[in-house]
């Protein structure tokens, strides 16, 4: 009967026990819980469940410590770890530290050791020329009579330097080294100083450095100033650089020469398209003549009416075969041959508000009467930059009189402004452009006659407001086609007040009106002898500007009064001539030869 005894054996070792019995562990020994529920007979379901909850907490618990424990022992070995590296970190930049300061202090000993070298060898320098000056065998007055001849050479310049040279201005000396030869040739004919006490040189000579010639000296252009000069030097530099730059090989091995050069491959163009529109995907610098077609062609057909392009660089100083003004491909005339080439388009109208003149632009189209170019530029007479643009270029060939330069001269004093730029378009622009008819029209949208452009760069006060309205006066034309490309500006608030004052008027919002002071000021006497003389000149080409030549004085409040009194006039001598050919017509009607009335019949008597 040992039987039950083994039962309570095996009972503490059921905890032990059941996780190889839940797990189903293979095998054919029977576990103790097995043994004894065989010896103790069934037992109940609800006590088995409780007692697997039971040994399933247990084991939860369990594993939530041993859990805790790991994450215990993981951090206490990262702590370790972040010690172990902190103080190899502040070991290592004590070591870093120190070997700072132990360089520092080679260089100071080196600098030191430096100078020193140095002070000795002065000190040997100084010691040498005071043992030459203790061994040279001269006197005391043999000095003082040198320092006599330096003074007496110094008063001799400054006698010479108040005398009026015919050379020189203001009683200076020349500075160019050509006139050198005449002016020293001038003091040697010139009588030197008297004599005086032993030891005075009789007179002051200086070498004949040659002849001057007055050739050579002249400037290759008006302006050939020293800014210019360095801007012209350091383009044909860049053009230099970028022609033999390693750019210019296309992808096939090919070197791209000058535009000259180059083939013409526009799709579905004539032979007869400049080169400088070629353009092919990877064609490196051409590339971007794609974006040029595309953006004409949505302002020509009308799928964008209005668009205003914020290209750069600018191109209207860029010519066929020459880069120049910071300008490298002429993005407007490049349009205006894919426009004409690829759209068809008849007639062409090129604006250029730029405050230097477009030189590229007048170049490509200055034999081509298909394109109407008219720039506003200041000038004075050549000598702001490019130096072209002058009133009398109007064209070559069968492009006579499609070349309007409005040149403005006189400098900045006063500047040109709102009230000149509005004279010009109402006088100059404006007829001609009616007159012409364009099919597009194309503007070189520059801003640097934009107030707040010093003199060098600009010096006009027009202001942004002021472009709008002139833009806004362009969309009569065409039928409302208009594109702007960004030209010149420097100055980033004008260009961008000026480019929105541009966009409203291209999107047809309100634009702010002028100001009455602007209305009421007349133009000032070098914006008027401008446009006088410009209208002298495109008077024998279009004849509808010689009617303002006699206003081009007035303001343009007075403008409009005028005018609007002119329409009433015409219209009222229009109907004064229709009533006139009404009378004539009575009067004829009334002396004409009447027929032979029939006689009425009489009515029979009743």
């Amino acid at each position: 009967m040992n039987s039950p005894t083994e039962s309570v054996e095996v009972k503490p070792v059921l905890p032990g026990a059941m996780p190889s019995s839940m797990g189903g562990g293979g095998g054919g020994s029977p576990s103790p819980v097995e043994l004894r529920g065989a010896l103790a007979g069934p037992v109940d379901p609800a006590l088995r469940e409780q007692q697997l909850q039971q040994e399933l907490l247990a084991l939860k618990q369990q594993q939530q410590l041993q859990k805790q424990l790991l994450f215990a022992e993981f951090q206490k070995q990262h702590d370790h770890l972040t010690r172990q590296h902190e103080v190899q970190l502040q070991k290592h930049l004590k070591q870093q530290q120190m070997l700072a300061a132990k360089r520092q202090q080679e260089l100071e000993q080196q600098r030191q050791r430096e100078q020193q070298r140095q002070e000795e060898l002065e000190k040997q320098r100084l010691e040498q020329q005071l043992l030459i000056l203790r061994n040279k065998e001269k006197s005391k007055e043999s000095a003082i009579a040198s320092t006599e001849v330096k003074l007496r050479l110094q008063e001799f310049l400054l006698s010479k330097s108040k005398e009026p040279t015919p050379g020189g201005l203001n009683h200076s000396l020349p500075q160019h080294p050509k006139c050198w030869g005449a002016h020293h040739a001038s003091l040697d004919q010139s009588s030197p100083p008297q004599s005086g006490p032993p030891g005075t040189p009789p007179s002051y000579k200086l070498p004949l450095l040659g002849p001057y010639d007055s050739r050579d000296d002249f400037p290759l252009r008006k302006t050939a100033s020293e800014p210019n000069l360095k801007v012209r030097s350091r383009l044909k530099q860049k053009v230099a650089e970028r022609r033999s730059s390693p750019l210019l090989r296309r992808k096939d091995g090919t070197v791209i020469s000058t535009f000259k050069k180059r083939a013409v491959e526009i799709t579905g163009a004539g032979p007869g398209v400049s080169a400088v529109c070629n353009s092919a995907p990877g064609s490196g610098p051409s590339s971007p003549n794609s974006s040029h077609s595309t953006i004409a062609e949505n302002g020509f057909t009308g799928s964008v009416p209005n668009i205003p392009t914020e290209i750069r660089p600018p191109g209207h100083h860029a010519e066929e075969s020459t880069a120049m003004g910071f300008c490298f491909f002429n993005s407007v005339a490049i349009t205006t041959k894919l426009l004409q080439q690829k759209l068809n388009v008849g007639k062409v109208l090129i604006v250029d508000w730029d405050i230097h003149h477009g030189n590229g632009t007048q170049q490509a189209f200055y034999n081509d009467p298909s394109v109407l170019y008219i720039s506003l530029h200041r000038y004075d007479n050549g000598n702001f930059f490019p130096g072209s643009g002058a009133p009398e270029e109007v064209g070559g060939g069968p492009g006579v009189g499609y070349n309007v330069n409005v040149a403005w001269t006189g400098g900045v004093d006063p500047p040109i402004g709102d009230v000149e730029y509005l004279t010009a378009f109402r006088t100059v622009v404006m007829p001609i452009a009616h007159e012409f008819s364009p099919d597009m029209v194309l503007v070189s949208a520059g801003f640097d006659a934009v107030e707040g452009h010093l003199s060098p760069l600009g010096g006009y006060s027009v202001t942004a407001r002021c472009f709008g309205h002139l833009t806004r006066q362009l969309m009569t034309l065409a039928g409302g086609r208009v594109v702007l490309a960004l030209e010149g500006g420097h100055d980033l608030t004008a260009i961008c007040d000026a480019s929105e004052a541009c966009v409203s008027a291209l999107l047809s919002v309100e634009l702010q009106p002028l100001d009455e002071t602007v209305l009421q000021q007349k133009p000032n006497v070098n914006a008027v002898a401008t446009l006088e003389k410009v209208i002298e000149i495109q008077s024998k080409h279009w004849s509808c500007v010689q009617r303002f030549a006699a206003g081009l004085g007035r303001s343009l409040r007075e403008a409009q009064a005028g005018e609007a009194e002119e329409a009433e006039t015409v219209s009222a001598m229009a109907l004064l001539s229709v009533g006139a050919e009404q009378a004539q017509a009575a009067a004829a009607r009334e002396h004409s030869p009447r027929p032979a009335e029939e006689p009425m019949e009489q009515e029979p008597a009743l």
